[in-house]
């Protein structure tokens, strides 16, 4: 007796160690809890778009600095080697022979110039003034491009918690489902219940552990799209860890004063603002080719043999000479004509199109928060749709198994209570991530 008694206790102790095998197998070791918060961060850090743009804002810090260097002066260095060949002269005319006087076959070269400009119609000035802008430009591109993928990882990241949820919540409904079929099972032994039922159990069954395939099938997709999006590897098991508070999540003005914060801070009114100053200030670079240039100017330089000035003679020499310079492009009053024109109409179409991002600005604004109000109506429509189904479930439940009721009204009614909990599950995922879209349109993810 003793001795069986310690078979069992090893039987026991070998089953308890392969279970927790199992269970450590089954345990991911990849696991990463994350907060909403945490997949921002590393989005903002890993994200090869946004790195992208980063790219983007530091080239257009040194075209900034490049043009600025444009007021500094124009400095350039020379030098020249040449051979000269002989010179005949025709004292007597063409047809006549030729005098050969002596000539000096090398020449040597070396100069210096410099200039300095002092007023080119503004050009220089606008050309600075667009550099920084542009600059502007690409900076508020990047805060866009950064508030669109938070609002891809937020959508992305509800979407996995959403399906996770809906995991549990069918996992918990097959257990529901597995043990009403032993019930309905029993029942049919007994001779009480027909073999439709018992048929009809099952094929509820099978197509919820259906559903639960899909469902993992799209909790692994979302968590490969999240560890692209964050730059973690695909491996990566995300469980999201949900610390917003639907207070936090709260919309508390109206419209109206959503709207007025979006018509300054939107990224997309930003980037259309700064677009129509590039169009102007390339309207005013145009316009300032028609206006005179003045600069000032120096030249120095070493030659041989002296051939600036008659009589040549066989030695180096050293001359410079620095002044005022002053042009006037005559050409520019007709080549920048058209220019001119098509800058202008460029400059207004920009206004248009400035006008039209207004407009898209004020739809997307209103359809955010109207669907936003939406999302929490429909919350409460679904809790109070799962109070409904529960009680409707209870009554149908207790009465199948007195046979006052049929078995299509059992699964009817547990089919709808599973359904009213999705419902509400999706709601509430939905309800953030309106929020979350709301603010993207003002300018305040």
């Amino acid at each position: 007796m003793k001795y069986d008694t310690k078979i069992k206790l090893i039987v026991l102790s070998l089953l308890f160690l392969l279970i927790n095998q199992v269970q450590a197998q089954d345990t991911p070791q990849n696991e990463q809890h994350l907060t909403l918060e945490e997949a921002w961060k590393k989005a903002e850090d890993n994200n090869k778009k946004l790195q992208m743009q980063l790219l983007k804002v530091q080239a257009s810090e040194e075209y900034v600095k490049d043009a600025h260097a444009e007021r500094l002066p124009e400095l350039s260095a020379g030098a020249e080697y040449a051979r000269i060949s002989n010179m005949p002269v025709f004292e007597s005319g063409l047809f006549h022979e030729a005098v050969q006087p002596p000539v000096i076959h090398k020449t040597y070269g070396v100069e210096a110039e410099a200039y300095l400009n002092l007023y080119n119609g503004h050009k220089t000035r606008t050309h600075i003034e667009a550099e920084e802008v542009a600059h502007q430009l690409v900076e508020e591109q990047k805060d866009m491009t950064a508030s669109e993928i938070k609002l891809r990882v937020a959508a992305i990241y509800l979407d996995l918690q959403r399906n996770i949820v809906f995991k549990d919540l069918i996992e918990k409904n097959i257990q529901e489902s597995q043990k009403r079929l032993e019930q309905i099972n029993e029942l049919h032994k007994n001779g009480v219940v027909l073999k439709s039922d018992q048929l009809r159990a099952e094929l509820q069954l099978s197509k919820q552990q259906m559903t639960l395939v899909e469902i993992k099938n799209n909790i692994e997709l979302a968590n490969q799209k999240l560890n692209i999006m964050i730059g973690l590897p695909e491996t990566v098991q995300i469980k999201p860890e949900d610390e917003s508070d639907a207070t936090d999540l709260a919309v508390t003005g109206g419209y109206e004063a959503y709207l007025n914060e979006a018509l300054n801070e939107a990224h997309e009114l930003k980037v259309s603002r700064k677009e129509t100053e590039l169009s102007e200030l390339h309207l005013k670079a145009v316009q300032a080719g028609n206006k005179p240039k003045l600069g000032l100017f120096g030249h120095y330089g070493y030659s041989y043999p002296q051939i600036f000035l008659y009589p040549y003679t066989d030695a180096g020499y050293a001359i410079g000479q620095a002044g005022v310079k002053l042009s006037y492009p005559i050409s520019s009053l007709y080549h920048n004509k058209h220019k001119e024109a098509a800058a202008t109409i460029d400059l207004q179409r920009r206004a248009l199109a400035h006008s039209d991002a207004e407009d898209k600005v004020r739809q997307d604004v209103k359809e955010a928060f109207v669907r936003y109000q939406e999302s929490n109506k429909r919350v409460e429509v679904a809790e109070l749709n799962i109070k409904q189904a529960t009680e409707s479930y209870r009554i149908v439940n207790n009465t199948y198994f007195n046979q006052l009721a049929l078995l299509t009204d059992l699964l009817d009614a547990d089919t709808q209570l599973l359904q009213s909990r999705f419902e509400l599950a999706s709601a509430q995922i939905a309800t953030q991530l309106k929020y979350y879209q709301l603010l993207n349109t003002i300018g305040k993810l």
